[in-house]
């Protein structure tokens, strides 16, 4: 008699997951593109401590109002909120707390610079996990748009969606 064990598929079931997770953003910062006029986005990895992680898998995040700073050669994640891990314990991670991201020192370098011209910042746009299962941060060097770039951005997308209505219904 041969007993069929279920380890390759349950295998292939765990990699689905893990892709798909690594196809999607965790957490987003949806309220950024209609803020900021995005310039140039970068990646970097992010220092996470105990729950943190469990909390972005379940999507317990919100990265409104947040920033990323330049200090002293290392790049500090400002006013994101990771909610509290629904099942954690009394050692369960702080809701706010500047979190550490992690890029190499030329590309700091650069971001200081970046940050430093008039007018620009730093935002993190999202969360998301890589495909080898590492969370990452992308960030975004931006520039505030004005009251009437937000109107004029807004009525152009009115506008694409009003053309693409009338070409559909035909």
């Amino acid at each position: 008699m041969k007993v069929e064990t279920a380890l390759p598929s349950q295998h292939l079931a765990n990699s689905f997951l893990k892709n798909e997770l690594a196809m999607s953003d965790l957490v987003s910062n949806r309220r950024a593109l209609y803020d900021y006029e995005i310039l140039e986005t970068f990646e970097a990895g992010i220092v996470l401590v105990g729950t943190e992680i469990k909390s972005l898998r379940n999507h317990g995040g919100s990265l409104q109002d947040a920033y990323v700073d330049v200090r002293k050669d290392e790049l500090w994640l400002i006013n994101a909120s990771i909610a509290p891990y629904s099942f954690g314990n009394i050692h369960n991670h702080e809701d706010r707390r500047e979190r550490k991201l992690l890029m190499h020192h030329r590309e700091i370098e650069y971001l200081r610079r970046v940050s430093q011209e008039k007018g620009l910042t730093l935002i993190p746009l999202s969360i998301y996990i890589n495909k080898k299962g590492i969370a990452k941060v992308k960030i975004a060097a931006a520039k505030g748009k004005k009251a009437y770039d937000k109107r004029a951005a807004i009525k152009k997308r009115e506008d694409t969606r009003a053309i693409e209505r009338a070409t559909s219904g035909e």
